[in-house]
């Protein structure tokens, strides 16, 4: 079996086994304390420091997730924020441009991350490769050069040669993979395959796969079901969990055609330690990746993103529910399901561990999850959440000033177009002039579900979301933009059943542009060196890696233009930073605290809006990107831990691009 975990020459042609050009030529560098807590390291290049650099980064199989980030400053004061892929795989390189008035670059890295090589390549043979494999990305910065836009011109290149495509990603991966060389625990491990008629020739293969482990399991057991006529030991289907073990300290359950590569079971064991879960990567029997978040547990509910490739530890399976487990079609769902259900702690081992033979469909699932009351796509979420009888006032509130062209259709989408039984409307006006507006208002008024909250103060987005919250009587605020457009009837009371969830704080919704394309699908932090929405401008039903946009899951954060949670939950954290972020990144820092806080954030696809972005703002430039880019420098200072490592987005995946694509 061939798996991108195998070990592969660093940054080298398959044929030549001599560095690639697209790794440029080697230069030498140093690094030198630097004095900073943070960029703790200064890297030295040799002659001008500007210009396209190839930097390789290496990292042990077990060290703390966590991207490399540059900080570079330059010779008029501006600094510049760089987060790089993180050596998910064992190694990583990152393609970029140094400024050439760089005065000071400054490295952050976890430990456990070295600086292996550092390359230079021509901006010519950067617009040539960018030419070769992405042209409209060459023809585009062409555009940037001549209209002097040189952050596009970088960004635009970036996106066309430091970026690959999944489904290239056994290309990708050879040059990035490492072997596991680290210790591994005293651990009795029991592996059973599941095996169905016909399957003889796939359960060979992993048989194979277990014999060639370098970790030896302690026991493996062949589960045949009673219409195979093969030797092995028949399904019981009344047999629990807890009976599978049989002694051992952790279970792995695959199917007749699994492969696990060879360090697979060393990396979950030396991974697993004092948790209840451990489990990698893995690559689909259609030979796509399959890379997979930090733990999420409202996802490995709803779509069993797990997998096969994977340790329960001896706690968890006692902690299980007692249901029998079924036939063989059904015994690993079933023990999925109870697993994320019971599990407390997971470990995320971010590298393919193994290639699976086949994947439960939706159906597979949902008869496995009807049976359990666990919802689904397609399967009602008041399964498990259900609103309370009556439903709890929910208070939306709308920043806004003028435009009545935004603010007539939102607040009647609100008032009119949406059947939650129980809600209040809050319109908290920026000194409105409009006499059009002003009307509005006065009809509003007679409306005794609305109020108008004036806030005669210069703009300030936080402080207007504040003084709206401060006026709310509901127990869930919904935080709202006069740029939204609501879409379906039940949008506020799917969001509302999410909000009153213990554990949940910010709640957030599926936004579309006003062409029906995804505007707002959860946000990434890290994305373009800060965070921003992943998938922007795709189709709608657009289903994700994973299939995680079918589904409500967890996410690092959401967007305020429509966004839920209880009041208490708001005040608990002090609400929006009306002195640090104003107008730009509130939203996600407010999210970022509520997750500090011990609650997650969740985005889900049954509520779904229209998003006519930034319609009343209009574009950052001039004094609003200065202003733009201060608070970006604070939301950076702030978050850079998170900002290094998403625990939602696999640390392979670009954040040079909207997309699901590697780097």
């Amino acid at each position: 079996m061939t798996l991108p975990s195998d070990p592969a020459a660093p940054a080298a042609d398959s044929a030549s086994k001599r560095p690639s050009r697209r790794f440029g030529r080697p230069v030498a560098f140093r690094l030198e304390p630097s004095g900073d807590p943070v960029f703790a390291s200064r890297l030295i290049l040799p002659g001008r420091p500007g210009g396209w650099v190839v930097m390789s980064f290496s990292a042990d199989a077990l060290a703390a997730p966590g991207r490399p980030v540059l900080r570079i400053v330059r010779s008029g004061g501006e600094v510049q924020v760089a987060v790089l892929p993180g050596p998910a795989l064992g190694r990583a390189h990152w393609i970029g441009l140094i400024p050439d008035d760089a005065t000071e670059i400054l490295l952050s890295t976890v430990p456990g991350t070295i600086l292996e090589r550092v390359g230079r390549r021509s901006e010519a043979s950067i617009v040539l490769e960018c030419a070769w494999h992405r042209p409209g990305n060459a023809l585009a910065a062409l555009h940037a050069r001549v209209t002097g836009q040189a952050r596009r011109v970088r960004d635009t290149l970036r996106g066309g040669v430091a970026v690959t495509r999944q489904r290239q990603f056994a290309r990708w991966a050879s040059p990035r993979s490492t072997p596991f060389t680290g210790p591994v625990p005293d651990l009795a491990i029991r592996c059973i395959v599941l095996a169905r008629p016909g399957q003889g020739r796939g359960l060979s293969r992993t048989l194979a796969s277990l014999a060639n482990q370098s970790f030896a399991p302690a026991v493996t057991a062949t589960f045949r079901d009673p219409a195979d006529g093969g030797t092995g030991a028949a399904w019981d289907p009344v047999l629990r969990p807890a009976d599978l073990l049989e002694g051992a300290d952790a279970l792995c359950l695959l199917h007749a055609g699994d492969e696990l590569a060879p360090d697979a079971l060393a990396l979950l064991a030396a991974s697993l330690g004092g948790a209840d879960l451990a489990y990698g990567d893995e690559i689909g029997p259609d030979d796509a990746p399959r890379l997979k978040p930090d733990w999420s547990a409202d996802l490995a509910v709803a779509n069993g993103y797990v997998g096969r490739v994977a340790l329960l530890s001896r706690g968890l399976i006692a902690r299980m529910s007692d249901r029998p487990l079924g036939p063989v079609a059904d015994a690993a769902i079933s023990l999925g399901i109870a697993a994320a259900l019971a599990c407390r702690r997971a470990v995320h081992c971010p590298r393919p561990l193994g290639r699976i033979a086949d994947l439960p469909s939706d159906d597979d699932r949902a008869r496995r999850l009807l049976a359990t009351g666990i919802p689904l796509r397609g399967v009602p979420p008041d399964r498990l959440w259900p609103l309370p009888e009556p439903p709890p006032l929910a208070s939306v509130i709308i920043p806004s000033r003028d435009r009545l062209d935004l603010i007539a259709p939102a607040c009647r989408g609100v008032l009119d177009a949406t059947d939650y039984p129980s809600l209040e409307l809050i319109v908290v006006d920026n000194g409105s002039i409009d006499p059009a507006v002003l009307a509005f208002y006065e009809e509003l008024g007679r409306d005794p579900r609305v109020r108008i909250v004036p806030f005669p103060h210069p703009f300030n987005f936080s402080a207007m979301v504040n003084a709206g919250v401060e006026a709310a009587t509901g127990r869930v605020v919904v935080l709202l933009n006069n740029d939204i457009g609501v879409r379906g009837a039940g949008w506020l009371g799917e969001m509302v059943r999410q909000a009153l969830r213990p554990e949940v704080g910010a709640v957030g919704a599926k936004l579309l542009f006003g062409d029906g394309t995804l505007q707002h699908a959860g946000v990434v932090v890290g994305l373009a060196g800060r965070a921003g929405h992943i998938l922007r401008r795709r189709p709608a039903d657009t289903p994700g890696h994973l299939g995680r946009l079918r589904v409500a899951h967890e996410v690092s954060a959401v967007t305020a233009a429509c966004l839920a949670v209880t009041r208490d939950k708001y005040r608990a954290v002090g609400g929006f930073d009306a002195e640090a972020f104003p107008v730009d990144f509130n939203d996600v820092d407010f999210c970022l605290r509520l997750g500090a806080a011990g609650w997650k954030c969740i985005w889900t696809p049954a509520a779904e809006l229209y998003h006519f972005e930034s319609f009343s703002r209009g574009p950052s430039v001039g004094a609003k990107r200065e202003r733009f880019e201060r608070e970006a420098a604070r939301f950076t200072e702030r978050w850079l831990q998170v900002i290094r490592h998403d625990p939602f987005y696999h640390p392979a995946l670009s954040l040079t691009t909207f997309g699901e694509d590697l780097e």
